[in-house]
């Protein structure tokens, strides 16, 4: 991680599996689950999280730095597993904020513990079938045609990966495989998640970016109906990895959030 804050690794062995998480900031808790591509080990975004609260970001089991449970199967038992992460750190008034992929474990989450979260960010949240329009396919796209499809601006791919490296296209391989592994078929949503939102207690914010072209904006306003206490904002000009491409005004939008009485 760059900038001012000051980013620590760790690990912890959770359900026999050796997990990594950054961590950084203080004050209120605040756990990011990344993408279904990853996550790289600097964003501005999570380090404008950081000045606000205490960020955790962890490696989802299988992804980056973190071992590969084989019995995984479902984003249901990675909700289950950082269940048990937080336990084990004993977090409380504990803030939620899911990335694409991740806001769909961070949705399981939620409707695992009703009560448990202080507040609920979905970013761009896979997890539901889009009543309009589908989920891209990344198996019939190369590993980094389906990484810039997600990017609204070229330009902003390009600052957050540079000139991708093979250590970075076998990253995406690798998260590929484990996209496949847990979220196959159907591909990328739950035929039971809708049907278990409605006891959600925490307040939610959903952010979608106008021009996404992974995941269709119906998805969104789906969730917005599933969940009793949420709100749906639609970002110009922005793709699927709206915190890649706006850090500031998605950052500005979950600490406001997280942060409102």
């Amino acid at each position: 991680m760059s900038g001012s804050v000051a980013w620590t690794e760790h690990a912890a062995t959770v359900a026999g599996c050796r997990l990594h998480y950054a961590r950084a900031g203080s004050g209120p808790a605040l756990l990011i689950l990344h993408h279904d591509i990853g996550t790289v080990d600097r964003l501005a975004f999570y380090d404008a999280l950081a000045a606000r609260f205490d960020v955790i970001v962890p490696h989802h089991p299988g992804w980056g730095k973190s071992e590969r449970p084989h019995w995984l199967r479902h984003p249901r038992d990675i909700a289950a597993i950082y269940q048990w992460v937080i336990a084990d750190l004993g977090l409380h008034d504990i803030s939620l904020v899911g990335l694409g992929f991740g806001g769909w474990i961070a949705a399981e989450m939620a409707s695992l513990s009703p009560e448990r979260f202080r507040r609920l960010a979905l970013v761009c949240p896979m997890g539901i079938k889009p009543p309009e329009g589908d989920i891209t396919d990344q198996a019939i796209m190369s590993y980094i045609a389906y990484p810039m499809a997600g990017f609204h601006d070229e330009a902003a791919f390009k600052r957050v990966y540079g000139d991708v490296s093979t250590d970075q296209l076998e990253a995406w391989d690798i998260a590929r495989e484990m996209s496949f592994r847990t979220a196959w078929k159907p591909y990328m949503y739950s035929q039971t998640l809708p049907h278990l939102l409605g006891g959600v207690r925490t307040p939610a914010l959903i952010l979608w970016g106008a021009e996404n072209r992974i995941v269709p904006k119906s998805a969104g306003e789906a969730y917005k109906a599933a969940l009793r206490d949420a709100t749906l904002t639609v970002l110009p000009d922005a793709g699927h990895f709206i915190e890649m491409e706006k850090p500031g005004e998605v950052a500005k939008l979950v600490l406001d959030f997280v942060n409102a009485n």
